[in-house]
């Protein structure tokens, strides 16, 4: 199990991190979570295999996640050995400083710890102050309930500006962000992953997965979970027909690979850069496949061609400017990596990075066409790899 640390903290986690939203009394949150008993056999099989971090949340099956966690835990490692994270949010009060006061007290207690290693808050609070928010953020590191904080599925700005005004206070940054990516949603790329990486933000990502879609190559399953969780059917249902066509190419890489559909997917995520996908395992077995993906290493070729048919979507459901540049070049030109948005020195900018011989046939229509498009400013080759770089136009 590999390990790495989390942004400028010196705690160290392993590249994997057991979900605990599988855990739980069902029916209280969802219907398909594990009772006290088949928690504890899948984290102490967790445990086993050499995973340490561990995330849960407040709301998770009201608080009976971070029981079960708590409880598996204290039997079966020292507190030290582990890395715990939990969440508020979901809460009365969201991210004022009482509700933030009143919740630690309540996860600490269900979790049966006196410190938390990484509290995340669970979404962007638009009721209360930044700043009263990150003080009192600040004074749970102070008073050693807590190592480090994180922050979890907002905007870039959001995060950005959270960032500035605990540099301005003195306050206690985020060192790790928990947001939703995989190959199947990369919206992200944009704006939020890049500003984690400026700042040195680890990044663990929750539904590297997409909810099992990217373990298995048909969409749908007839487990309890794929016939129950309506949160990820709402996720990703409505883009099936397209999303399909990035599935089939990961069945396909995991066959190249003599691997699972997952490991594929995780491995994925490593190559973008990320440290700790969160893992949701509801069998053991769902772990040692996840474990497994160390194996895999994939080629810029692999990670361009698992990623080939995504979309950035806008927020609405449909192709934004950006994207129909996207699926164009994609007409032009069957290698492309990516499209996304830079932001350097603050003017916009677009990239595309992209696999192709300098020889190939395209490369002249192309480059007419992003020149029209884009206002061309420079472009450069260096062997299989070219760089077109140009001033935002027209997006």
């Amino acid at each position: 199990m590999e390990c790495s640390k989390i942004g400028n903290t010196d705690i160290e986690v392993t590249k994997l991190c057991v979900g605990c939203m599988s855990f739980g009394k069902a029916g209280t949150m969802h219907d398909w979570t594990l009772d006290e008993a088949e928690s504890e056999k899948v984290i102490k099989h967790a445990l086993n295999l050499g995973y340490n971090f561990f995330d849960t949340s407040n709301g998770y099956s009201a608080g009976t996640s971070e029981q079960y966690l708590g409880r598996a835990l204290k039997k079966n490692i020292a507190r030290d050995k582990v890395v715990i994270a939990s969440k508020v949010y979901f809460n009365e009060g969201r991210l004022s400083r009482k509700a933030i006061m009143r919740e630690i007290d309540g996860t600490l207690s269900r979790l049966g710890t006196d410190y938390l290693d990484l509290y995340i808050i669970h979404r962007f609070d638009y009721d209360t102050p930044l700043e009263e928010t990150m003080e009192a953020l600040h004074e749970l590191v102070k008073e050693g309930k807590v190592r480090a904080l994180g922050a979890s599925a907002m905007y870039g700005y959001q995060f950005h500006n959270m960032q500035i005004v605990a540099r301005e206070n003195g306050w206690t940054p985020f060192s790790a962000m928990e947001n939703h990516y995989n190959l199947l949603y990369r919206e992200d790329e944009r704006e939020l992953i890049p500003i984690c990486k400026q700042m040195n933000v680890s990044l663990m990502p929750y539904s590297p997965l997409a909810a099992g879609h990217l373990a298995r190559p048909q969409w749908k399953s007839d487990s309890l979970r794929g016939t129950t969780d309506r949160v990820a059917m709402g996720k990703y249902d409505k883009t099936e027909t397209e999303d399909m066509k990035i599935v089939k190419r990961v069945a396909e890489l995991a066959e190249k690979y003599d691997s699972k559909m997952s490991q594929i997917a995780i491995a994925w995520q490593w190559a973008k850069g990320i440290v700790s996908p969160i893992i949701g395992a509801t069998k053991t077995s769902y772990l040692d496949d996840a474990a497994g993906a160390f194996n895999i290493k994939l080629t810029a070729e692999d990670i361009a061609y698992a990623a080939y048919y995504t979309a950035l979507l806008n927020g609405t459901g449909t192709m934004s400017p950006l994207q129909k540049v996207e699926w164009r070049c994609i007409s032009l030109w069957q290698k492309m990596m990516n499209i996304m948005v830079l932001r350097k020195q603050g003017m916009p900018m677009i990239a595309c990075e992209m696999l192709i011989s300098p020889k190939d046939g395209q490369m002249n229509r192309l480059m007419k066409y992003c020149r029209w498009r884009f206002r061309i400013m420079s472009i450069s080759i260096a062997g299989e790899y070219t760089i077109i770089m140009g001033s935002e136009c027209s997006i």
